[in-house]
Formats: C-alpha cells, structure tokens, sequence
C-alpha cells in the first residue's frame, strides 16, 4: 500500500528546518533550496507543500506563536493574579533553551516582515494579540488590588503598553546577552514590575 503522508506534520518539519537554518545560519541563508537540504527533502518535494519562499516563512513564523499559545493554555493557572500573570509572562520569555531558540528566530522572522509584504500582517495579527494579552493582565491586577477606582482607561492602556515594551526589551537582552540577562535576572525584573503595579499606594504618574 501506498505510504500516507500527514501532510501537516510534513509542513511543520519544514517549518522546524526552516528555525533550523536561520538559527545556525542567519535569515539570509534561509533559501528554499537549504531549507530543503535541512528537512532532507528535494525542492521539489518542498515547494508540494509551500509554493513561495514567503509562504514557508509565514508558517514557520505563525508555528512560533501556535506552539507558545499551546504553552500557555497548558499552564497550571492557580486564580491568583499576581502568580497567574508572572507564570503567563515567563511563558513569553527565553528562560530556557526551547523558548531562547524561539525567540532568537521570532527576532529573525519579525525583522524579515519589515521587508516582505507577506510576513506584514501577521506580525501585525500577532503583535494585537500581545498587545490585549497585556491589557488583560493589567486589567486584572488593576481589578483585584484597588487601583482601578483611580486609574483611567488612559492610563491602564499605558500601563499595558509598558508592560509590553518591558517584555520585549528583556526578551532583546537575553538574546544579545544571555549571560547577563538570565532567567533569573528576567523572573526577577517581572515579579518586581507586577508588585509594583499592584501597590495599593501607587502614585499617580
């Protein structure tokens, strides 16, 4: 009989050769001809699953962000907010060897968008999708430890985006200097900011 090809896990294969080769080699030798030769497959068989070079780099990109969602709805969230927004954030991090690899190429892939009109709106997609993950984090904190009644809308949506922006500067250090910028080192500069959103007493900036 004839062998049945899961033509999704074959299309992720590639996408895993495709973190490969930019990791090892750098987004600019990330060619269909070696990406092909990373997945053992000829171009031909490759372009069976994806046509362009884009449309194999737009999957690949996507598969980073599927597999930390996944991550994510397998955390063991406790109801506790402050636990529950830190363990969400970790998740966003390179604090391991598996999600440093992600986002050194998440970095390559958000790059690459900047030059192809293909890879745009998905950076865009997924960008707005942090960006309410990070108002719902706010939005909670804000809820459950008395600060609400005295902020503004104006300003939680500048507390998200802070927030934010906190996240990818420690998620750019790590990646530039992971010795420096550590698990520990992020962990700590998370737990830090989210008590410090939570202070009842917080002055008005």
């Amino acid at each position: 009989m004839p062998k049945i090809v899961d033509h999704h896990k074959q299309r992720e294969k590639l996408a895993e050769a495709t973190w490969r080769v930019i990791l090892r080699d750098g987004m600019e030798r990330a060619s269909v001809r070696n990406i092909a030769e990373e997945a053992g497959l000829s171009v031909g068989s490759l372009r069976h699953y994806f046509s362009t070079q884009s449309e194999l780099l737009a999957f690949s990109m996507e598969l980073v962000s599927i597999r930390v969602e996944k991550r994510i709805k397998g955390l063991p969230f406790t109801g506790e907010p402050i636990a529950d927004a830190q363990m969400l954030l970790w998740e966003l991090l390179p604090i391991d060897e598996e999600r440093s690899a992600e986002m050194a190429v998440w970095l390559a892939f958000t790059a690459k968008a900047l030059s192809d009109p293909m890879l745009q709106p998905l950076k865009d997609r997924i960008y707005a999708e942090m960006k309410l993950g990070m108002i719902s984090i706010i939005e909670e904190l804000f809820s459950r430890y008395n600060t609400a009644a005295a902020a503004t809308e104006a300003e939680k949506a500048l507390e998200a985006e802070r927030l934010y922006a906190l996240l990818d500067g420690l998620a750019i250090h790590s990646v530039m200097k992971p010795s420096e910028v550590n698990s520990d080192v992020m962990k700590s500069v998370i737990a830090h900011h989210i008590k410090s959103i939570c202070r009842s007493d917080r002055a008005s900036d």
